[in-house]
Parts: C-alpha cells; sequence; structure tokens
C-alpha cells in the first residue's frame, strides 16, 4: 500500500505535488486544507483520509474530522492536524498516546517536515510540512511511503522551493 501524505495546502496544491502523488492507493491530508477545491482536487486522483485544520471553514469540518485513528495494513494510525512533536504532544493527543500509542502518529500545523522516532512509545512520527504556499515555509513538501506487512517503508520526500508573495501579489526576489 503507497500512501501520500501532506498538510498545510491553505487551498493550494500545485501540479508537482499532484504528479508526486500520482501512484499512490490513498492520499493522507493532515489538515489546513483551505478551500474544498483543494479536498475535492485530490478526491478526485485517489482516496483520501483527511482531517481539519485551524484554518479551515465549516464546509471543510464537515467532510472532515479533528482526528481520525485506523488501521491498515497492520499499522495502526493517528492522524490530527496539531498534534505536537515526541515528549512534547498535544493535550488532544498525549493521554492516547500514553495509554494506547498508534504505529504511526501523523500531525501538520508546523510547515517543518520532520520525520521522528518516539521510542518511549515506540511509534513513528511524522510531520508532512506544507504544501502549499501560505506560510513562512521555504519550501513545499510532500511525502510518499509505503506500508508492507505492518512495517513503513521506502519513504521519498517531494520537495521544492515555495513562491512566496507579499501582501500585494508581486513576486518577493529570493
Amino acid at each position: 500500500m503507497k500512501i501520500g501524505l501532506l498538510s498545510d495546502t491553505h487551498g493550494v496544491i500545485d501540479k508537482e505535488s499532484l504528479g508526486f502523488l500520482s501512484d499512490v492507493d490513498e492520499i493522507w491530508h493532515a489538515g489546513d486544507i483551505g478551500t474544498e477545491k483543494v479536498l475535492d482536487t485530490l478526491e478526485n486522483i485517489k482516496p483520501v483520509r483527511a482531517v481539519f485544520g485551524n484554518i479551515d471553514d465549516h464546509k471543510i469540518r464537515t467532510r472532515t474530522k479533528e482526528k481520525l485513528r485506523f488501521k491498515i495494513q497492520e499499522v495502526d494510525v493517528l492522524m490530527i492536524h496539531i498534534g505536537g512533536y515526541p515528549g512534547r504532544y498535544v493535550p488532544l493527543v498525549r493521554r492516547e498516546i500514553e495509554e494506547n500509542p498508534p504505529d504511526l502518529f501523523i500531525s501538520g500545523h508546523s510547515h517543518i517536515l520532520k520525520v521522528i522516532n518516539d521510542p518511549k512509545h515506540k511509534l513513528l512520527h511524522i510531520n508532512p510540512g506544507a504544501a502549499g504556499n501560505k506560510g513562512w515555509h521555504k519550501f513545499v513538501t510532500v511525502i510518499k511511503f509505503e506500508i508492507n506487512n505492518g512495517k513503513i517503508e521506502n519513504l521519498q520526500i517531494f520537495e521544492k522551493p515555495r513562491k512566496t508573495r507579499n501582501d500585494y501579489g508581486r513576486q518577493i526576489p529570493q
């Protein structure tokens, strides 16, 4: 099972990122989707599992959940937009992770791509960074990985410089 993982699109997803996701079996979005158009675009490519983020409106929130917990190919997955990091999980998931840790914990929000082992809870934490153009991040990032016989393998990262614009829409020199 090949998974495409992204977060923080903030209403924008480019053709290159979509191309990177073309060979996946499912797309997972870790929140701050931004517009229904982004969600529709992803759903037209592959099945989508998504959580809403802090910028998502009522339309996105009616189509997604705040938190998802599911099993796929023997891997227990927990996904939420604002989740924190190993040693600093947010209260909404801290107790769940301590009492019943998943194998894979996914969150977004920070716009920083991170893949971290949490040895205390024996889980892998992935934050795919930001796939959109809004925020302070310098790179658009999307992740792909495989789940094979209960193992997370073959992680790949798509990264490209993001387009930066000021409030008036003019290109800012890099």
